[in-house]
Parts: structure tokens; sequence; C-alpha cells
């Protein structure tokens, strides 16, 4: 490797390794500082840069893409504040466990504490909150320290993948000369001669990471085994996963092998798919748990805690012995209602618990088969007196192309999905920030899921998450991301209207719900998209299916009344629930 300067020599090892590992993207955020890393990238062939402007956006859009595909897309900035604008996507990737690498600039020590400007402690800047941090020494051509950089950008990206992947975060200081001018006697010119593992790397990363899933062990499984056998009323939970997590040909094989109904999660990998038809899969718990409905005895759940909080009172409340299943061997269950934690990969201990047993489906089975079918005739039964927001997002789904990607806001998009989507045979993939659960950066974790699949591409958001993250739509020009965008506008917070705060008036409207008035229209000149507004299901459905079924980029505005849906859907909540009990 021949360079300029001592920063394009670093620079570029650092990128040579990151493309040697795996790494085909990155999202780039422009500055000074970071100008070493910028230039190597731009100049690799075998990487593509998305360039960014926003910093928070930058990272959730490296978020997105990491959910969508298992592996890390880098990010990188300058220094100062532009560091902090990454914390929230950080924050996300660690309790969602999504791969993500922060790569952040920064000043040489020497200026630390001293007042130069744009200078900041960014030394374990995000705390616990990655995986593993590593200040990378200040550049030089020197063997052993060059060694040391491809050995730690190596490790790094294994950090962010395995059984507990996460976020990962290397700063590298950078002195000036920034720009790649000669520098003479910075790289000598025999500097790759004398040591060419360290200026070339080897042939493949420097560091090859492997990363092997953890199979219960024998003594686990029979336990697991013993508890399932014996069951009278036994249940399989998918909750929220991660790239890692149980797959819906492992699911399957379970629920064949055991009997057990999956409640599955929409953001599990388990609520949608080919094996829908043949699979007892069950996705309208939410709403027909409020019937008569026996505990089970035994559970079996892997990911994270469901979204469904009927759900998650009814585990807590069973009785039932639960096996959690966690390959990172965390503690994902807030009631502390569980009583076994497995520390395995979910697939695999999936495949084997289905080997060691055989049982066919009983009475209890048959039960929630019949509750899940009454539970749907019973939702399209009851006419509707408003328009309700759960219509929406069902619709959403259930029209969305075989296959597509779907991204969900939190609030009340993902509580909908949850309770008015039905099990599809369809394939697609369901994405969420449901770690942190935040509405920051959601169009742009969409717009980043989006541009790793040629999968059509959803997101579902709500007014405030699409206000909140309305820079993130420039990276549907920059980085050539077409999309359906879903906006349910209840002009605020409604989901507000389903806490005790709303008998309190006020503060509850300006406080709370915190009405706008914005007009989201305009940003479609601004951004360069097509937009729509609408107010009855029927006009969403044309609008939507004509938008996933065209190409660019269409902003289907759906507005409704936040209190008036909120009523609705208790309505529904109890007319579903006098259906189901008589």
């Amino acid at each position: 490797m021949t360079a300029p300067n001592r920063n394009a020599l670093w620079a570029r090892a650092i990128v040579e390794e990151l493309v040697r590992a795996g790494v085909d993207a990155v999202c780039v955020c422009p500055g000074s500082r970071s100008t070493p890393l910028t230039v190597a990238l731009a100049e690799h062939d075998d990487v593509r840069v998305f360039s960014h402007l926003d910093e928070r956006s930058a990272a959730f859009f490296a978020l997105g893409r990491g959910k969508r595909t298992g592996e890390p897309t880098p990010v990188v900035s300058t220094s100062g504040t532009a560091t902090a604008n990454f914390h929230p996507a950080v924050m996300e990737a660690n309790q969602a466990r999504d791969p993500l690498l922060v790569l952040t600039a920064d000043r040489p020590p020497e200026l630390r504490d001293s007042g130069a400007n744009q200078t900041v402690d960014q030394t374990k800047l995000y705390g616990d909150a990655v995986r593993h941090f590593r200040e990378l020494p200040e550049p030089e051509a020197d063997d052993r320290k060059l060694r040391s950089l491809r050995t730690s950008v190596c490790r790094a990206i294994g950090e962010t993948t395995g059984a507990n992947p996460g976020p990962v975060h290397l700063n590298v200081p950078f002195a000036k000369p920034l720009e790649p001018v000669e520098v003479p006697g910075d790289v000598p010119e025999n500097f790759a001669d004398g040591f060419p593992l360290a200026a070339e790397g080897r042939d493949g990363p420097y560091v090859s990471v492997h990363q092997n899933p953890t199979a219960p062990d024998a003594a686990t499984l029979d336990a697991l085994a013993g508890a399932v056998e014996s069951a009278d009323r036994g249940l399989v939970v998918a909750g929220p996963d991660d790239a890692h997590g149980l797959t819906a040909d492992a699911a399957a094989e379970l629920a064949d092998a055991t009997g057990f109904p999956v409640f599955a999660d929409p953001l599990s990998d388990v609520r949608f798919g080919e094996h829908v038809p043949d699979t007892s899969v069950v996705g309208g718990y939410d709403g027909f748990l409020a019937a008569d409905v026996p505990a089970p005895d035994v559970v079996v759940r892997f990911g994270a805690s469901p979204t469904s909080k009927p759900l998650r009172n009814y585990l807590r409340d069973s009785g039932a012995r639960q096996f959690l299943v966690d390959p990172a061997g965390g503690w994902r269950e807030a009631t502390f209602a569980a009583s076994d934690l497995v520390v395995a990969d979910p697939t695999e201990t999936a495949y084997a618990l289905a080997e060691r047993v055989n049982r066919s489906a009983g009475d209890w089975a048959d039960r929630v088969s019949s509750l899940e079918a009454d539970y749907w005739d019973a939702v399209d039964r009851v006419e509707r007196d408003a328009l309700l927001e759960g219509d929406v997002v069902a619709a959403a789904a259930h029209d969305a192309p075989d296959s597509a990607t779907i991204m969900v806001s939190n609030s009340m998009p993902v509580r909908d999905l949850d309770r008015f989507a039905r099990p599809r045979e369809a394939e697609l993939t369901v994405l969420g920030n449901r770690g942190a659960s935040g509405i920051d950066g959601i169009t742009s974790t969409g717009l980043g899921a989006g541009s790793a699949t040629d999968d059509p591409l959803v997101v579902l958001t709500g007014d405030l998450a699409y206000y909140h993250d309305s820079n993130g739509l420039l990276a549907l020009d920059r980085c050539e991301v077409d999309a359906t965008v879903v906006v349910v506008n209840n002009d605020g917070g409604g989901i507000f209207h389903m806490l005790p705060i709303e008998e309190f008036e006020p503060p509850f409207t300006e406080q709370f719900v915190t009405p706008h008035g914005l007009d989201f229209e305009p940003l479609g000149d601004v951004y360069g998209f097509e937009f729509a507004r609408v107010d009855t299901l029927d006009d969403f459905r044309n609008a939507y299916r004509e938008s996933v079924g065209s190409g660019g980029t269409q902003v289907v505005e759906v507005a409704t009344d936040g209190e008036a849906s909120h009523r609705e859907r208790e309505r529904l909540e109890a007319a579903v629930a006098d259906d189901l009990n008589d």
C-alpha cells in the first residue's frame, strides 16, 4: 500500500479491513475531521457510500440496514456534537441487538481539555450502550501499530454480530493534514517492502472472527422435552426478534412436533410466511385473551418481550413453567414470572427439541385454534362507526406485496399491527425499533432497511414520528430508495387516549396529545415524492395498492380523529369479547 501521508495510510487500512470483513456499504456524514476516512471510502470500488447530511438520520439508516441484513453498516462522522447525534440509534441497536459500527473521527489527544474548537470528550461516549469501545492509536507508519489497527477493526466487526449482536464504537483521532496531500517522510517509500503484513494485510480479513451458534446440551433438552411431553396446555411464544432469532421453519417444526400453538408477534419471523397454512400460527391473541382462555401450564418463549400487553399479563398470571430461550443469556421478561433461562441459539433449540418430542394437538390447541378463527370472524362482523386506525394498519399488511419489507413505528402503529394484522401466507419481513421503543428515526430506519433489499418497502408511521424524522426523507433521493410511506395522522399523540391522564383536562390536550396542525403535503415538493391524503378505508386501500404496485415514492396520509378511533377500538374490543364469550 502506498499513501501520501500517515492519515491516508491509516484510513485506507481501516477501509480495507472493513471490506475484507464483509462490509459493502457505509453511511458517511460530511465533516472535516473525518476527511481521511471519507476519502478512503470514496476511493474504494467495493463499498457503497450513502451520503447523509443529518447524523441522527444517518445512524438510523445504518441501523435499518443492520436490521434487514443481520450485518453492520458502519456510520462515519466528524468530531464534536455530530457524534452525540448517533446516540439514539446506538441505544436502539443496543437494546434491540442490531449490528452497528460507529466510527467517530476525533481531534488528536493533546487538544482535549484545551478549549480547542469542536473538541469534546468522545472517550466511551456511549457508555454501556456499546458491546465494545476502542480508541484507535494515532496514525503512524509503524509495523506493530498497523497490525494492531487491522486487528481492532476486524474484532469490532465481529463484536457487532454473534449471540449478542449490537453496536461497537471506534474513536479515530486524526491530526492535520487531513487531506491526501504529500507529506515527505510521513510514509517511508520502502515501508510496504519492509512490513508487508502491516501495510497490505492478508488475503481476506486480517483476523477472521468465527461466530458459532450454541446448541442446548443434553440435560437442558431433557428438561425441556420432559416438560413439553407432560404438558396438558402448552404454548410457544415467538416475540420480537433479531437476525439471530427463531426462524419460521424452526418454529413450524417445533409446533408440528409438540402440537403447541404459536403466538407470533408481528415483529417475529413467524407471523407471516409460507409456513402459515400448515402451522398453528396465532395472531389474534391481543384481542381474544380477554375471553375465557384457560392458562397454559408450559410455555417455551423465544425473542424479546411480546409487544402485546394482554399477552404479557396472561403469561404473568398463568402460573406456567416458562422457558426463556436466549442466545446471549439476557433476561428479556419484565414481569419476572419465567422459571427457566435457556442460554442457547433459538433455532438450534427449536430443531433439537422437535426431534425429541412427538405429541398431537389436544383439546387445548383446538380451543386456541377456534378462538383464533372466531376472533377474526368477529372483527370482520362488527360494523364500524368511525375510521379505525387499526383497520388501516391491517389493510397495509394484508395488501402488501408478497414479498415486502415493512417498517412499523412505535406508539399505536405497532400495537395495531399486533392486534389487527392476521397471519398471512406471504413473505413479509416486518421490522420495528422495539429495543428502546422511541419514535425517533422511524423513517430513516425503514429507508435503511429498504436500501438493503429489492423488496418493495412500506413504512407505517404516525404523524409525530413522521415529523420527528422528516430530515430522513432526504435519503429517498440521495440514497436512491423507493418507498410507500403510510402516515396515520391523528394530529398528535393519539396513544395517550389509552392512558388515565386522558381524564385530566387540562393539561391533557396541550401537553400530551400536543396537536400540531401541520400540513405535510409541502414535504413532497421539498423531497420530491408524490403525496395523497385520504380519510376513508376504501380510499386508503386504493391509494396504497396503487403505490406498492408502482415505482418511485408515495406518501399516503390517512387523516383520522385520534379520540374517535380509540373509542371505536374500545367498542370493537367489547363487541368482540361479547361475541367470543357467547
